[in-house]
């Protein structure tokens, strides 16, 4: 009981007592059961974070921006990685409810992650959407203006000459990318171009469901002469396709995509991106679950969009110059 005092930092404790029990503790390099300690408080200090991918640079960044917000708070941040499949979010949520964590962070599969959350909602957990949303779920969210982001980058391409500009993005069931598309459509609309579904390609965003897409809408003639990629990644895996195939970017074919890639754009500053504040996803839902775990939110669910903004680069064969706003 004494030592339990100690460690809790209770005051009713003699001071050479507790100098007596600090040295060993020490000594014997003691570390306290914290999981037993939050079954007692029901403070176990720990939140989770369920991410689909942390290979894409955007989510790694996103991770980043929560994992600060928590630490400050006192919070240590457990992290999943569900690989967008359904089933194994499904356990990462249940394994997160189980571990006792205070709340969780979690940019979903897609739509068909409403089972999944609904769990949460029935049980009252706080927790906080990020990046994607879910049909058929009103909850906390913080999102990208994916529709405004993809017309804008459309608008630029058909601005320096683009006519027939494909689109690769991931399945409709992904709200980001149901969004994207919807961008794509609007810009084409408004500019008088029919849309030809013969040029969007879907895929999984990822580099290798990119590289398969490009040259999927590599095969048709004519081609097109520019791409918009759902993501950096998809990006990545497109660049490589249309090197396969002998063509140069960007003077065969012109390629733009959402999310910048901090770490290349640094060494040669070349793909044109409609770049998503990736920190600011983190900071911002992990500050919003710290706020409904204490309380401090009415019972009406939040929604924080974030604006993105354009970088113009090499890639989409334009001079670059100054970021321009979405």
């Amino acid at each position: 009981m004494t030592v339990s005092r100690v460690v809790n930092g209770a005051p009713s404790v003699r001071p050479e007592t507790r100098r007596r029990v600090e040295k060993a503790i020490s000594d014997l390099n003691f570390i306290p059961n914290g999981v037993a300690r939050g079954l007692k408080s029901n403070k176990t200090g720990s939140l989770g974070l369920i991410v689909p991918d942390i290979v894409n640079p955007f989510f790694a960044v996103v991770v980043r921006g929560a994992e600060t917000v928590a630490r400050r708070a006192g919070y240590r941040l457990l992290l999943c990685i569900s690989e967008n499949d359904l089933a194994l979010e499904r356990q990462y949520v249940e394994d997160m409810i189980s571990h006792c964590v205070e709340g969780l962070l979690i940019a979903p599969v897609g739509d068909r992650s409403l089972s999944n959350m609904e769990l949460l909602v029935r049980r009252k957990f706080p927790f906080v959407l990020m990046d994607r949303s879910v049909r058929g779920l009103d909850c906390d969210i913080v999102q990208g203006d994916s529709v405004a982001g993809a017309r804008r980058l459309v608008r630029h391409l058909i601005s320096i000459g683009h006519r027939r500009i494909a689109a690769i993005v991931e399945p409709d069931n992904v709200s980001t990318a149901r969004e994207r598309l919807q961008g794509y459509r609007e810009a084409l609309a408004a500019a008088r171009i029919a849309s030809d579904p013969e040029l969007v390609a879907e895929t999984s965003a990822d580099r290798a469901g990119g590289y398969s897409a490009t040259h999927q809408i590599l095969s048709l003639d004519p081609l097109p002469t520019a791409i918009l990629a759902v993501n950096n990644m998809t990006a990545l895996g497109a660049m490589q396709a249309i090197r396969e195939r002998g063509l140069a970017v960007p003077t065969d074919i012109a390629l733009v995509c959402f999310d910048d890639v901090e770490h290349l754009a640094v060494l040669s500053p070349f793909l044109t991106v409609m770049n998503q504040p990736a920190e600011s996803f983190g900071t911002v839902a992990a500050q919003l679950l710290l706020d409904r775990i204490a309380g401090k939110s009415s019972d009406r669910p939040r929604q924080v969009v974030l604006q993105p903004h354009l970088l113009v680069r090499e890639s989409c064969g334009a001079k670059a110059g100054p970021p321009a706003t979405a």
